[in-house]
């Protein structure tokens, strides 16, 4: 039967969760230090507990030798034999020391012993048995508050919850239970520190694995959750079941399962994400709950990618300080730039402007011969400011800005194509009808007059000249088997040279 003392000992040990071993050892190692304290010697002493008598015993361990040489640590063999009669050259004999004369100094020492060496022993337990349960979920129990942190009970031990791992929007009370995840286990000077967290992603991945079964047999896995305590949380889930709906899962009849984690987390705002493998449609769905216009990848090797949306859909798609884009980045894992449709369409706009040439290759409309000042005015009050800018208009567009008729969008035709040195053909009858759509400035197929003018003149031809020609034209000429242009009816052909007076 075991003494009281040794029941003790099993009692004290089953208290802090320890090996009843470690607390023998550490009452054996206290009687010892006081045994040598006592007798001021420096032999090599050893103890021993009886675990039924419950008395601790002291020896005195000597080698026996044939010469001795230190006889605190050596004995002769005939000595030897007077203790122990069995005793041999080369081994040991042990010599019973009197520990009932020790004192209370000595006890007081031997008590501090134990209680050190029983700390020691609790706190390798603790930091061995937490050291490989960080990420897990604990229940616990708020005790107190020292400072900014919180200390709450989790079972053999106390844990630490700093304020960065609160919620800014939670307060607790003592006798408060809550549900947290371990966040690390420290060493420090008073033994190993448990920091526990309810700020940290993994609590509401935890916390989803405990209200979902599908989560739990991993019919649905959790791929990514990106959180900002107390205010909102984005969870991206995917099915492997083809029949399983991973969002509707996760948010449950009615919405219980959903409203159970909220309701743990202190009605924090929770986004349940379908996962996909393409990072352009995850990021449609991590942006939800905004409509996404398109997305586009710009450099997949530093993850960065452009979200387009309606103008409508900007602010909803940024959020509230950005708070939507930014958990959308952190799930993504992607750097994410979001933009509108009319800001798209201006970088775009400068991007075709920039390709077309830049302002210093450009050319001022006071450059273009032909052109009266008024006309110039008037086309600069328009937002037209260089020959190249006016080159890309159309006659429709000249002709919506004020001052602008017909005969001037000519006049301006005929300057813009001496400018670039373009000649003028005649269109075909056939395709009078599309001259305005292929961008000509001219009316159904005909030059202008003022050019007709001017190639009358540059040919040395005049008006007389003209109706000598039409009069004097022999019936030969206009005998023919196709059909006469309306046109030639209407004079001659102004790019050929008539005759010679």
């Amino acid at each position: 039967m075991a003494s009281a003392l040794y029941q003790q000992v099993e009692q004290l040990s089953r208290d802090k969760g320890i090996d009843p071993q470690i607390v023998v050892s550490a009452i054996e190692d206290a009687i010892l230090l006081a045994t040598r304290k006592y007798y001021k010697t420096q032999e090599e002493l050893r103890s021993e507990l009886d675990k039924e008598t419950g008395e601790i015993n002291v020896y005195a361990i000597r080698n026996v030798v044939e010469q001795v040489q230190d006889p605190e640590k050596e004995i002769s063999l005939e000595q030897a034999r007077k203790i122990d009669t069995k005793a041999e050259l080369g081994g040991q004999v042990r010599q019973k020391k009197a520990t009932d004369v020790l004192g209370r100094i000595a006890a007081q020492t031997a008590k501090q012993v134990i209680f050190q060496k029983v700390r020691e022993a609790e706190r390798d337990t603790i930091y061995n048995e937490y050291i490989h349960r960080i990420g897990e979920m604990v229940n616990a129990t708020v005790k107190r508050t020292e400072g900014y942190d919180t200390i709450v009970d989790i079972g053999k031990t106390e844990a630490r919850m700093p304020k960065r791992e609160q919620s800014r929007l939670e307060a607790f009370a003592p006798g408060e239970r809550i549900r947290a995840v371990i966040k690390a286990v420290e060493k420090s000077a008073k033994g190993p520190q448990v920091v526990v967290s309810r700020a940290d992603p993994l609590l509401v991945q935890r916390l989803f694995e405990s209200e979902v079964p599908e989560i739990y047999d991993n019919t649905i896995v959790i791929k990514s959750v990106a959180r900002e305590p107390g205010e909102r949380t984005k969870i991206a889930v995917f099915s492997r079941d083809k029949e399983v709906d991973c969002v509707g899962a996760c948010v449950g009849m009615k919405g219980m399962r959903v409203q159970s984690v909220i309701r743990e987390l202190r009605g924090e705002k929770i986004d349940i994400i379908e996962y996909a493998e393409d990072p352009a449609q995850f990021a449609a769905n991590a942006l939800s709950p905004a409509k996404i216009s398109r997305v586009t990848i710009l450099d997949a090797e530093q993850r960065h990618l452009e979200v387009v949306v309606d103008d409508t859909q900007l602010s909803l798609a940024i959020g509230k300080k950005g708070q939507n884009v930014r958990l959308a980045s952190k799930l993504l894992g992607w750097k994410v730039d979001i933009k509108s449709e009319e800001e798209k369409r201006r970088e775009v706009e400068e991007q075709m402007s920039a390709l077309v040439g830049s302002p210093a290759t450009e050319t001022a409309l006071t450059e273009l011969a032909g052109l009266s000042d008024k006309i110039r005015e008037s086309l600069q009050a328009g937002g037209i400011q260089t020959i190249e800018q006016l080159g890309g208009m159309t006659p429709e567009q000249l002709q919506e800005i004020p001052g602008i008729g017909p005969k001037t969008v000519d006049k301006i035709f005929v300057a813009v194509n001496r400018f670039f040195g373009a000649s003028i053909e005649e269109l075909p009858a056939e395709e009078e009808g599309e001259a305005t759509t292929q961008g000509s400035y001219g009316h159904e197929g005909e030059p202008p007059a003022e050019q007709a003018e001017g190639d009358r003149q540059s040919s040395g031809q005049t008006l007389e000249s003209e109706e000598t020609e039409a009069v004097e034209k022999t019936p030969a000429a206009s005998e023919t088997t196709e059909t006469p242009n309306p046109e030639d009816k209407a004079g001659p052909d102004p790019q050929k040279p008539g005759p010679t007076l």
